[in-house]
Parts: C-alpha cells; sequence; structure tokens
C-alpha cells in the first residue's frame, strides 16, 4: 500500500514539475517577444515599407498586438485602484468612463494628415504625378506569399513617391481605382488607355506646370531579361516606351532618352532603352499627346520581386530627381 502511494506521489511531482517547465517557457517566450517586438514597431510609412522589403518578419508587428500576455498580466494587477476595489475586478471607475467619452469625442477643427513624409525643401505644389494605367499588373509573390501580399505596379509608384520626396520634389500618385471606373463606364481592358487618359487631364488642368508624368507598367518577359546584378544586388530593369503616333513625340523622345542615357551612365544596362510604338495594331499614343513632360516606364516584369524593384527605385529616383532639378 505504501509502495503504491509513494509511486502516485511520485507521478504527481513529475507532472508538476512538467506543468512548471511548459509554464516558464511559455512565460519566457511570451517576455522575450514583446520587448522584442516592442522595440521593433516601425514607426512610418517608410519605415514600414524598407522593413517589408528587407529580409525580415518585422511588418507584421503590424497585425500582432503589443498586448501578449504578459503586458494583460501586468496590467490587470497594476491598475487598479487601492480605494475602488470594483477596478480590480475591470469595473471602470467614474474617472475612467469620463476619459473614455473623451476619447470618442470628434474635434470639429482638426485636420486628417494622409501618408505623413519627412520632407526635405520639398517644393509647394507637386512636380512629379505618377499612375498606373494597368493598375493589377503585378510582380513575383516569392518574397511576399507567405504573408499573403501581392506587389503591384501601384506598390511601385508609392515607392518612388516616397524617394522623390526625400529628394525634394512633391509627388502624387493616382489612388482612383482605374478598373472600377472602367467598369461604371462600360470599358473593356482595351480601352484602359482611355480611362486613364481621363485622370490625366484632370490632373493637368490642375497642375498645368507638371515637370514629369510618369503611367507606370511592369512589362511581362522572363526573369534573366528583366533583371541585371549590379555588386550584390538585383536590379529589375527599366524600359521606356514612346508612341510615334503622337505628333509631337519628339519631346517625349527626347525626355526618354536624356533620363535613359542618365540611368546608364552610373547604373550600366540598367535601363534596356528606348522602344518606340507606332502602326494601326498598336496604341502608338499612349496619352503622350498630352504634354511633352509625359513617359510611360516599363519597371521591371512579372517575374522580379519587389525587392529587385525596390533597389531599382532607390538607384534611379535620385537620378531623375537631379535631371528635374538641372
Amino acid at each position: 500500500m505504501s509502495k503504491k502511494f509513494h509511486t502516485k506521489r511520485r507521478k504527481k511531482h513529475k507532472l508538476i514539475k512538467i506543468l512548471i517547465l511548459i509554464l516558464v517557457c511559455y512565460f519566457s517566450f511570451e517576455s522575450t517577444t514583446y520587448y522584442v517586438l516592442k522595440s521593433q514597431l516601425a514607426t512610418s510609412n517608410e519605415e514600414f515599407l524598407q522593413n517589408m522589403l528587407r529580409d525580415s518578419n518585422h511588418y507584421l508587428l503590424y497585425q500582432k498586438s503589443e498586448e501578449n500576455v504578459i503586458a494583460k498580466i501586468g496590467k490587470y494587477f497594476m491598475d487598479f485602484d487601492l480605494e475602488q476595489p470594483l477596478s480590480l475586478l475591470g469595473v471602470p471607475t467614474v474617472e475612467e468612463q469620463k476619459k473614455e467619452e473623451m476619447v470618442f469625442q470628434e474635434d470639429p477643427d482638426a485636420t486628417f494628415v494622409s501618408n505623413p513624409v519627412e520632407k526635405t525643401d520639398v517644393s509647394s505644389s507637386p512636380q512629379v504625378y505618377i499612375y498606373n494605367t494597368h493598375q493589377t499588373e503585378s510582380y513575383s509573390m516569392k518574397t511576399l506569399e507567405p504573408y499573403n501580399i501581392t506587389p503591384s505596379v501601384m506598390m511601385a509608384s508609392y515607392l518612388m513617391k516616397e524617394h522623390f520626396q526625400k529628394a525634394g520634389i512633391e509627388t502624387i500618385v493616382e489612388e482612383t481605382n482605374i478598373s472600377d471606373y472602367m467598369k461604371e463606364q462600360g470599358y473593356q481592358y482595351a480601352k484602359s488607355y482611355v480611362a486613364s487618359r481621363t485622370f490625366v487631364e484632370s490632373i493637368l488642368k490642375k497642375y498645368p506646370d507638371l515637370k514629369l508624368i510618369i503611367d507606370l507598367h511592369r512589362d511581362a518577359i522572363p526573369h534573366d531579361s528583366s533583371t541585371i546584378t549590379i555588386g550584390e544586388k538585383n536590379y529589375a530593369k527599366v524600359l521606356f516606351i514612346v508612341g510615334m503616333n503622337n505628333p509631337n513625340y519628339q519631346a517625349n523622345l527626347s525626355l526618354a532618352q536624356s533620363i535613359s542615357d542618365l540611368i546608364n551612365q552610373s547604373y550600366p544596362k540598367l535601363s534596356r532603352g528606348i522602344m518606340s510604338k507606332s502602326g494601326s495594331n498598336v496604341n502608338g499614343l499612349y496619352n503622350q499627346d498630352l504634354n511633352g513632360n509625359m513617359i510611360l516606364l516599363e519597371l521591371g516584369a512579372n517575374e522580379n520581386t519587389i525587392d529587385e524593384v525596390q533597389n531599382t527605385v532607390e538607384a534611379i529616383v535620385p537620378i531623375i530627381s537631379a535631371y528635374l532639378k538641372s
């Protein structure tokens, strides 16, 4: 009888030790991730983009709350008033109720600041307008597939905007959903340029002195053809398209050629050059008849990753910025 009792007692002690070990491991993990994640939270749009593109999971912090088990336990035992025992049960005090009411009161005089970016000597009016006739063109999901993120030319547009802003050049990215607009107008895919033309005309009426208008696309060619390695980085190659059916195409061609040459001077073969389009079976216009400062830029291709696109953006935007300032 005594032997069975001791055996049961040893099993009970062993079970308790295992449970304690599990709890210690769990709380150690939670406390470590709490402090690490808290210190790594991104504080700006730019930092969010940079962290997302690095070989890092920091951008997932936007999906994970700081309020983990450790924090909740701390708040439970620390955030109560000894003079008001109900606070220990989670019942809000009168003061807390007043604070909550104040938090949800809207200020009619408040202004909303969209996409704040630190700017250096940014001009008062926009100089660059970026839009995407084919907004749904996407890049490879190779580096972002585990997180269910599909990088697109619109994401590349915002990356360009960030770098133009850092260079002191005010930039606008067209945010209107062109696909929805086409559905509303009953347009088929072949009329994509008819749809985007509406937005370009509208922006030119508002800002007639734009120095550069970029219709940003991506190509559809094999990765080997759309990528170049310079130093230790892979870059998505760029290609300029000029519509020759525009009677004033010389201005667009000269602009594209100048930028392409400058890019290749600093990053040899990063630009694939100029492709001219004309004839009855192609667009041959690309809305470039609206302004001599318009370019159609193919940034990489469908098999390029967003980090390769980012490397190219970091390379070419300072070059384009310097050209616009010259």
